[in-house]
């Protein structure tokens, strides 16, 4: 017998009929034997209706009262299902994240998980009864409703299972697992078995959108084996799906095992900075400050010229926050003008293997350059190397990596 958290997305929780057939799943699993805790997101499409409420109301909604509104879709499902469950005969008991309780941060809109108690949720699996939670919520330190931020309910999962020492953490989406590539988008790509937390790390936040980024690193922190699986499968067939988890427990590691793309980043351009210490700080400390998420950073400096350029990516959704913090700041951080480009695309290859593998660089630049794709700015770590290309050329590049890296080196 094993302790399993179960999470299901929105698009798995969309319709009555889906939430009977998760009800099913989850019965197919607690018939085995096991210890089941459910997660849950909202039914697919309702946090973005709760949204466009508080956005009826006024375009600066209130942050505490924006939480108390947008949780409550986690609460209509984690009930839905409990019922779904009873009426296929098995006990089940749902509980809000301050039932539990589930302790954040007091950052409303985007709060931290900073401990759970086990408590209640190890009573009600000591009861045989199956525990059904809401993701994406908790409550802070002062007792007020709090949210994690779009795609928290993985991270509620994951945190979950680490508190009450869960033997898994099953992820459920709309996909059978892992892939090499987007399968939407490159239809050779392939399902991999098992994969690194650093690998999954990467992958989730440089475009692949099977896992949360913040799920992951809780994850690998606490050591929390997490399964990918489908949720369209049916209980009544084998769901093999992708295990993350520790590098050392993957014998065979490819050199590249995935290839992201990603359209959601803008390039900010700081051109006619002042060079001298403590500039840099104050740009990305200020961006920080208002929690906006800065990726790659190159400064080109002049030798004729006591100034340098800056540039770097952020997410486009902070865009707009970005540029009247570059405002504010200018009187400190004085420079001569600010470009902009939405119109780019980040492409990536990811793979643990790269560590011990020389010349991955340049035979990616080879791929690119044979397809007269140009390159703008490069990032690199240890497990991956990261580009800026025009969005036009971002299924070509992707493509053809994908065919180099992966179909190739098979």
């Amino acid at each position: 017998m094993s302790r399993i958290v179960m999470k299901f997305g929105g698009t798995s929780v969309g319709s009555v009929d889906r939430i009977k057939n998760v009800s099913n799943i989850v019965q197919s699993v607690y018939d085995e034997g096991h210890e089941v805790v459910v997660v849950l997101s909202a039914m697919a499409g309702e946090t973005d209706r709760l949204i466009n409420l508080t956005k009826d109301i006024s375009d600066d909604f209130n942050k505490e009262e924006y939480d108390v509104v947008i949780s409550s879709g986690e609460q209509v499902s984690v009930g839905l299902l409990a019922a779904a469950l009873h009426e296929n005969g098995i006990s089940a008991k749902s509980c809000l994240g301050w039932q539990i309780p589930i302790i954040t941060s007091k950052d409303h809109k985007s709060a931290r998980i900073e401990g759970i108690r086990s408590d209640l949720i190890n009573k009600i699996l000591d009861d045989k009864k199956v525990c059904v939670i809401p993701g994406f919520q908790g409550i802070t330190s002062e007792g007020r409703v709090s949210t994690l931020g779009r795609g928290g309910s993985d991270t509620s999962a994951v945190a979950i299972a680490a508190a009450i020492k869960a033997d898994f953490c099953d992820i459920y989406t709309d996909v059978d697992g892992v892939y090499t590539s987007d399968p939407n988008k490159i239809p050779d790509a392939k399902r991999l078995d098992k994969v690194s937390y650093e690998e999954m790390l990467e992958m989730a936040s440089l475009g692949a959108k099977v896992l949360q980024t913040r799920s992951v690193e809780t994850a690998m922190t606490n050591n929390v084996a997490l399964r990918v699986l489908s949720s369209f499968e049916g209980a009544d067939k084998e769901n093999i799906g992708t295990i993350v988890e520790e590098e050392d427990k993957i014998n065979d590691q490819r050199v590249v095992t995935g290839v992201t793309s990603s359209l959601n980043d803008c390039k900010i351009t700081l051109i006619g900075v002042r060079d001298k210490p403590g500039i840099a700080a104050k740009i990305f400390s200020s961006l920080s400050e208002n929690n906006i998420n800065v990726d790659m950073i190159v400064q080109n400096i002049s030798e004729r010229s006591k100034t340098t350029d800056i540039t770097f990516t952020i997410p486009k959704d902070d865009l707009s926050n970005a540029e009247k913090i570059m405002d504010l700041i200018k009187d400190d951080v004085p420079y001569e003008s600010l470009l902009i480009d939405s119109n780019i695309a980040k492409i990536s290859i990811i793979g643990v293997g790269m560590r011990s593998n020389a010349g991955v660089a340049a035979k990616m630049f080879s791929v690119l350059s044979d397809n007269d794709i140009n390159i703008d700015v490069i990032s690199t770590s240890e497990i991956k190397i990261s580009i800026l290309i025009n969005k036009e050329q971002a299924e070509k590049a992707t493509s053809m990596l994908h065919q180099y890296f992966i179909n190739e080196n098979e």
